[in-house]
């Protein structure tokens, strides 16, 4: 079973690899049958990182909750199933030449660190745990598209001439958007990792490093809203926030993990 999980996340991230070459294609030359292949590919990429997720879950005996690999996975398949969903929404093909190459990136990654599913550690063994982890990636996935958003804003800023991507204002308020839909779930996160570290450690907080860097990240995007909504921030000032702030996430739960040690040091076990 872990055998045949691994080449499901693998085949899925070769199909993000395809995906996301297509809708750059589609991007660069135009050609509709480009953006016809690239939704296809990025359904095919979807689907496979989910049967990923539903392998590891049937060969672990357990949700696919307990380290980095487990979380990256169902991390990437948010992501994905997030851009499907705005491509639907919004009838445009042009996000996916933006969203798809941070799936196949982050999927690359992720299946660096593949890890065979083990029993979990005791102070895994805890319905916080779930309710901690989908909060994350929930808030993450919606990060995610908010920084791939706001690379897109700087590529439509820089283009030159008529054009039929969506205008600078648009893309603003896509960014602010996703940001906004994010920010319940990530202040979700972080009670639920106050009350699962109570459980597991006696304490509600502790200053590891992940629960700082968490606090920092809620603080960067709270900063964002209050800017925008109480001192106007618009256009590239909002969107550097918003990209700044996806980076404080990236070393949160990436960074974090490899070069500092603490409490959550299982999530590379």
């Amino acid at each position: 079973m872990a055998a045949y999980e691994g080449v499901l996340f693998a085949g899925a991230f070769f199909l993000y690899f395809l995906a996301a070459s297509c809708y750059l294609l589609r991007l660069v030359w135009k050609a509709p049958v480009w953006g016809k292949a690239a939704t296809i590919l990025a359904v095919l990429a979807v689907s496979l990182n989910a049967a990923a997720a539903v392998a590891r879950t049937t060969g672990a005996g357990r949700a696919p909750f307990a380290n980095m690999y487990e979380f990256g996975m169902l991390f990437v398949l948010c992501l994905g199933l997030l851009h499907l969903f705005i491509e639907w929404r919004q009838k445009e093909q042009s996000f996916g030449a933006f969203i798809m190459p941070v799936a196949f990136l982050f999927s690359g990654f992720f299946a660096l660190y593949y890890q065979e599913a083990r029993p979990l550690m005791p102070a895994l063994k805890s319905n916080w745990l779930m309710a901690h982890v989908l909060t994350a990636v929930v808030a993450y996935g919606f990060l995610a598209v908010s920084f791939a958003l706001g690379l897109m804003f700087y590529w439509r800023q820089g283009i030159q001439g008529v054009t039929t991507l969506p205008s600078l204002e648009r893309l603003e308020n896509m960014t602010h958007q996703a940001i906004v839909a994010a920010m319940p779930f990530l202040t979700l996160l972080i009670i639920t990792g106050a009350v699962w570290a109570e459980y597991a450690w006696g304490t509600y907080w502790r200053w590891d490093p992940k629960e700082t860097w968490s606090l920092v990240t809620w603080i960067i995007y709270a900063v964002y809203l209050h800017g925008r909504l109480s001192r106007g921030w618009r256009g590239r000032k909002a969107v550097n926030w918003a990209l700044g702030g996806f980076l404080a996430v990236v070393f949160t739960f990436i960074g974090v993990n490899l070069l500092l040690s603490g409490l959550h040091s299982y999530a590379l076990n």
